[in-house]
């Protein structure tokens, strides 16, 4: 038992938006990608790969939900199965994510195929999947909180890749945008349970590591796509 003392809300907070510091818009493929320095099949690659991602989100929330025997948590954090999956007349998250693909040359059914997608990218992604069900609902919320830092590598696409990706059709950009609200709310919504629920300095330290496991997640899988697109060693490239 840890017998510091506890952070106050405002300093809990506070260290969690810290871990910002880790989140994968540092990670040098994110850093080459805004810049400018990525061609054509590496974007594709990016793309295909974090379609992956996508797809696994409203899972992840799903089993977030189905361990929370709140009813009021779920009226709210269904929301986010909604963005992702679409309902009625509206398009989700993972139909913006097939149009960005278009946009960037790639088909629906190369997408939906998971046919570029590394072994390090899905190994990552299936260990968040399967850690939000195994989680308690409020690990899972916390593990989500990465959604602090999302806006701003999302503003950044928007205000750069234009310029810097001529060739990117406008239509991909709509996951973008989308996001920049969501995101937002989602966070204020997280945030709240992460701060209502972990009251002792050693719960608060257990939040704190998984926001930690989630941004390793994050860089877990751009390290995969760096090898596999910027280093041109893609998994089982050797020499006999």
């Amino acid at each position: 038992m840890s017998d510091k003392a506890p952070w106050s809300r405002e300093e809990f907070e506070q260290v969690l938006r810290a871990k910002e510091e880790f989140y994968h818009i540092r990670h040098p493929l994110h850093v080459k990608m805004h810049s400018g320095e990525m061609d054509k099949q590496q974007i594709q690659g990016w793309v295909a790969n974090r379609f992956y991602y996508q797809t696994t989100i409203p899972m992840k929330d799903a089993a977030i939900m189905a361990n929370c025997p709140i009813r009021e948590v779920r009226q709210h954090w269904v929301q986010r199965i909604l963005d992702h999956d679409g309902f009625e007349n509206e398009e989700g998250g993972i139909e913006a994510w097939l149009q960005l693909g278009e946009s960037v040359g790639l088909t629906r059914e190369e997408l939906w195929s998971e046919e570029h997608v590394l072994p390090g990218v899905r190994f990552a992604v299936d260990a968040y999947s399967n850690f939000a069900r195994r989680a308690t609902w409020q690990e899972g919320a916390s593990s989500s909180l990465t959604e602090m830092f999302a806006p701003k590598i999302h503003q950044a696409r928007l205000d750069n890749w234009p310029e810097l990706y001529p060739w990117i059709d406008e239509k991909g950009y709509r996951y973008f945008r989308k996001r920049l609200s969501e995101a937002r709310r989602d966070v204020e919504h997280g945030v709240q349970i992460t701060l209502d629920h972990f009251k002792t300095r050693e719960q608060q330290e257990h939040a704190v590591s998984l926001l930690q496991f989630k941004l390793d997640v994050l860089w877990s899988m751009c390290d995969a796509m760096w090898m596999a697109y910027i280093e041109k060693r893609p998994p089982y490239t050797f020499e006999v």
